[in-house]
């Protein structure tokens, strides 16, 4: 191997670094070079993570690499998307990368191992759980409760104790999820109660295999969107930091342009019909029934033209006929993307479809569909919102072709 072959050129999809002759390098950074004896040099590129447990956490894979490098490898995962299905030349803007600190929803497991109690991420590639002490990633607030947790699940009597914890910071603080806990006596349910009311969290529930029971929930959890306050199910989905969402509403207004009779499909509890309505009238529609239950009361309460529609757009998305009657659609899929629905946008008389996606490969997929269907897309937007993750999110504009 010569000594051009040992030099790190590149990131692949799971954050290997790769030499120039395509081997693949566990934690090295662009500018690394593979030493003879199988060690690696560090280059300009490469960085001391700042978390102690980023060895072993499965959190984070990309701590080692600087910013620069990071930027680069989430437009690149979105532009060798785009490529794998024959789309080249787009523009992809700069990526906007949420900072440190700054997670505001989190997954988490509990797990007891004699007389140990483990709460933290699984490690890389396992079921191993990380004994979470450190997370330069989560709101500061997440990481407190995190340790209260760990401190009431370690006295919890149960020696089979496997659980898995959700953490949303909502409008009036935390909300935590239990699930697979089961408070079998009146003194473990004031252990939980009382646990609550001492870290003031917004709501906490428990699921011991037959759904959510709330055990503490002194007023209404919402979470707002411009102001209108929605009402929010126990684990609701949110976008995973404040700025992450602020750069993805911003990247959705600009591929709006001026339409003033919009879609929002797959709409969630609202993130951009609640944002976007100001000047506009929205049609939204989504499957879940909280969350467009929820959508619905928060737009009737402010007076808001936004109407909603309880519907499978997997089902029944919307015809030809019903897009063609909007000025511009977003729609926001979940990672197996909308196909179907995508389809019928390609065939119908719309003008203007901006694509929110979190997974670039079915992004693609469906740009691809349109793409070959006389659509141009204009520019995409990428949004790194789960940081030092291999992750990213994205905004696609597309246009129709004025041939």
């Amino acid at each position: 191997m010569t000594e051009d072959d040992r030099l790190i050129v590149r990131l692949a999809a799971r954050g290997d670094g790769v030499t120039a002759s395509g081997q693949h390098i566990p934690g090295a950074a662009p500018g690394d070079k593979v030493r003879e004896d199988g060690g690696l040099e560090h280059g300009p590129h490469h960085v001391t993570p700042p978390c102690r447990h980023y060895d072993l956490c499965g959190g984070c894979s990309l701590q080692h690499v600087d910013e620069e490098s990071y930027a680069g490898f989430l437009s690149d995962r979105v532009a060798s998307a785009l490529a794998a299905q024959k789309l080249t030349d787009i523009a992809i803007a700069q990526p906007h990368i949420s900072p440190p600190f700054s997670r505001r929803r989190t997954s988490l497991r509990a797990i007891r191992h004699g007389r140990s109690l483990n709460l933290g991420f699984n490690t890389a590639q396992s079921h191993r759980v990380v004994d979470v002490v450190q997370c330069d990633v989560l709101h500061p607030d997440l990481l407190s409760l995190i340790a209260a947790l760990r401190a009431l699940l370690q006295d919890w009597e149960d020696p089979r104790l496997n659980l898995t914890i959700y953490l949303n910071l909502a409008d009036q603080g935390i909300d935590c999820a239990l699930k697979n806990i089961d408070p079998d006596s009146l003194e473990k349910y004031e252990k939980l109660t009382d646990f609550a009311s001492q870290q003031q969290l917004a709501r906490l529930v428990i699921d011991r295999g037959d759904g959510w029971e709330t055990l503490y929930e002194p007023e209404p959890v919402t979470v707002s969107f411009d102001g209108h306050a929605v009402n929010t199910p126990p684990n609701s989905f949110l976008q995973a930091t404040v700025q992450g969402e602020a750069a993805l509403v911003e990247a959705v207004r600009h591929g709006l342009g001026d339409a003033k009779i919009i879609a929002d499909l797959f709409c969630g509890i609202g993130t951009f019909a609640l944002n976007l309505v100001q000047g506009r009238k929205v049609y939204a529609a989504e499957a879940g029934r909280d969350a467009i239950l929820g959508l619905k009361a928060a737009a009737g309460r402010a007076g808001l033209p936004v109407f909603t529609e309880h519907r499978d757009l997997y089902r029944r998305p919307l015809s030809e006929q019903e897009i063609s009657r909007f000025e511009a659609v977003i729609i926001d899929p979940p990672r197996a993307g909308a196909k179907e629905q995508v389809q019928m946008i390609a065939q119908s008389d719309l003008a203007r479809l901006v694509y929110v996606s979190c997974n670039p490969s079915t992004f693609a997929r469906d740009a691809k569909l349109l793409c070959d269907a006389g659509w141009v897309l204009q520019q995409v937007q990428p949004v790194g919102q789960f940081l030092w993750s291999t992750h990213v999110e994205l905004v696609g504009t597309f246009l129709r072709s004025a041939d």
